[in-house]
């Protein structure tokens, strides 16, 4: 998923800072350009470690680009493996009816997702504001 990482352009003797407005406190930096999107996956990797934290969807990056905190450097969109950030899962136990259960599973089957990974999915999407 594509999220909006701001630069702190660096020079020869500091390397480019990055701030990641969706997740707060997650800071990365690489040395060169093409080390940035590594070195951004491997933050918010850490960043969520062990932690029970909800997967925030991107903020628009129009939202952000007039914004005066971020000023001096420049956006860069960056594709996020979400599969590969583990937030510590909470098991619980849910009744639903049979044909529902049935119904969520063909979906989730035809999506390539978990029972589990299909019901968080539509509870975002369900808590997103309109």
């Amino acid at each position: 998923m594509l999220y909006p990482a701001y630069v702190h352009l660096g020079d020869e003797q500091h390397a480019h800072g990055v701030t990641l407005p969706d997740f707060p406190g997650c800071f990365s930096a690489a040395d060169t350009w093409e080390a940035l999107p590594g070195a951004i996956q491997e933050a918010v990797e850490l960043y969520f470690e062990g932690e029970t934290l909800e997967i925030p969807a991107p903020t628009p990056l129009e939202r952000l680009a007039h914004d005066p905190e971020y000023e001096g450097g420049v956006w860069l969109l960056v594709d996020i493996d979400l599969a590969r950030v583990r937030p510590k899962a909470m098991r619980l136990n849910i009744s639903l009816p049979e044909t529902l259960v049935r119904r969520i599973d063909a979906h989730a089957k035809a999506r390539h997702l978990s029972r589990s990974a299909f019901l968080a999915q539509a509870a975002r999407a369900a808590m997103e504001p309109r």
